[in-house]
């Protein structure tokens, strides 16, 4: 039987549970009246009854989104870290030390509604997704007993357009012409014709080694990334499903065999990277040079969009879903942890395929009446 008792100008209960062997005692004040407390005490000892012990003492919001992620997420790559670590600081700048069991629905759609201001949605999205995970475990643990998160409108810029982050068929293929006829101009060149045939990430594509490459078959081993955010040295994929082996067109991998010339006798070159560049201090192209050099390929042939480097991963699934590869196929080729990231990503591209699709299946059947 809760205890109700009046402290002062408010009311508090304290209710008592078995843990051990022994009696426990939860106590809670501040109500305004005495039928306040009597109620939430009810819900405690209801819950005490269903082997639901009481909320546990307070903990800052920001805190706990630490300790979780620290706790559950350590396995995760040093990019993704990164991401949870933003987040961490975005909840601790807005919330500050708030408790966790004290944020409402309405407190956390305000801070939604503030990184809106100065984010792009995809980003806030993202974010969100991280915290309603935290709540799903701070809700097993029995610190809350509700999701505040749940129908919460993600705000922000929209950022690019789906049609801003690729090439279309043709500016592609005058794009990598001219990449193979201007081979010799630099290292970025071959990188780029990879790039683009391949959809290799950058850290992938810089982590390449020169036993990674299979001339006798045309294939490439994808199985490790270059922590260039970090100064360098090999990292783990974005994911498991990230390691594959790709196949490559017989150009490709020519221009390959002749760029590795002038890197495999380099005595520096101690990893044996593919593309390494003795003058950067992460021993390899950095992204921005890379991007700058596309950029200044791409305003010299008058190709629009202005993509960057990482745009042509998105070009070389586009092509490949437009020519009526599987969906399943270039997943697998992306390293796509599951095929929903691939659908969802190239949602634009699936719905052009899909009204060509339903015009080529009533030719089918109107040809199977023709005698």
């Amino acid at each position: 039987m809760a205890s109700i008792t009046k402290r002062g100008n408010t009311w508090q209960y304290t209710v008592s549970y078995m843990e051990d062997g022994k009696y426990k005692p939860i106590r809670k004040g501040g109500f305004r009246t005495k039928k306040e407390a009597s109620v939430a005490a009810a819900l405690v000892e209801a819950n005490i009854a269903q082997g639901i012990i009481g909320i546990k003492k307070d903990i800052a919001f920001a805190q706990y989104f630490l300790e979780w992620y620290q706790t559950y997420k350590n396995d995760v790559g040093t990019i993704t870290l990164k991401s949870y670590q933003a987040t961490y600081n975005k909840l601790l700048s807005h919330f500050k030390d708030a408790p966790l069991q004290k944020v409402t629905k309405r407190d956390y759609q305000n801070f939604l509604n503030a990184l809106g201001e100065t984010s792009a949605k995809d980003t806030n999205r993202k974010l969100n997704g991280y915290i309603r995970t935290c709540l799903k475990e701070a809700i097993d643990e029995g610190l809350l007993r509700n999701d505040f998160t749940r129908n919460v409108t993600v705000t922000g810029s929209s950022g690019k357009k789906s049609s801003e982050k690729f090439l279309d068929y043709t500016s592609s293929q005058l794009l990598l012409q001219d990449l193979h006829n201007n081979i010799d101009q630099g290292i970025e060149n071959i990188m780029l014709i990879l790039a683009l045939s391949t959809g290799l990430r950058y850290g992938e594509l810089i982590g390449l080694c020169i036993n990674d490459l299979d001339f006798k078959n045309n294939r490439i081993k994808v199985h490790r990334q270059w922590k260039y955010k970090e100064g360098g040295g090999f990292g783990p994929l974005k994911t498991e499903k990230s390691e594959r082996t790709i196949s490559i067109d017989k150009l490709t991998m020519k221009a390959l065999k002749k760029h590795l010339i002038t890197v495999k006798n380099d005595p520096a070159n101690v990893y044996n990277l593919v593309f390494f560049e003795p003058s950067s201090d992460i021993s390899v192209v950095t992204n921005d040079r890379l991007n700058d050099t596309l950029r200044s390929i791409l305003k010299r042939l008058s190709i629009k969009p202005l993509i960057t480097a990482h745009g042509l991963r998105h070009t070389h699934s586009s092509i490949l879903l437009y020519k009526g590869i599987s969906i399943l196929y270039v997943s697998e080729r992306l390293g796509h942890s599951n095929i929903d990231i691939t659908t969802s990503t190239y949602a634009h591209v699936l719905k052009e395929l899909r009204e060509r699709d339903s015009e080529q299946t009533s030719n089918i059947f109107e040809q199977l009446l023709v005698v």
